[in-house]
């Protein structure tokens, strides 16, 4: 099977984006919040939090596979963190890795394995897998 390159996804993570996105997430740890805290722990500044890259790699898949995609799992493991003021790049390949049949429990389609990185100015943020099921096929 041939993989499918997914298109990029861009991010500019300002320090806006970091806070607010954090907050959103409902994760109030100082380091996503206050520079001076940051750096008082070791940090060169805020960064973007885990539950906020989970969402970004979600969005990214998500936005390829279309609206009605299922997700079905994220596995993902963090690398180098992507501090206030840097750009976060997503990129991908997917693989279909079966046909579904409606069940009941879920719409025909085809469900892909897509593999995912999200790199920064420090190297690769995030690397991962994304199962997705696609009633119909990618939009």
């Amino acid at each position: 099977m041939t993989a499918l390159t997914l298109p990029e996804l861009v991010i500019e993570a300002s320090t806006t984006f970091v806070i607010s996105s954090a907050i959103a997430t409902r994760d109030f740890q100082d380091v996503h919040h206050d520079r001076d805290r940051a750096q008082q722990r070791g940090s060169k500044d805020i960064f973007v939090n885990i539950l906020t890259t989970t969402g970004l790699v979600q969005r990214f898949v998500t936005d390829w596979a279309g609206p009605q995609a299922i997700v079905r799992t994220v596995a993902i493991r963090l690398g180098a963190p992507c501090y206030a003021g840097d750009t976060l790049t997503f990129s991908g390949q997917a693989e279909e890795v079966s046909a579904a049949a409606a069940d009941g429990r879920w719409p025909a389609g085809a469900e892909y394995l897509v593999r995912v990185t999200g790199r920064c100015g420090l190297g690769d943020h995030v690397t991962g897998t994304v199962r997705v099921l696609i009633p119909g096929g990618p939009a």
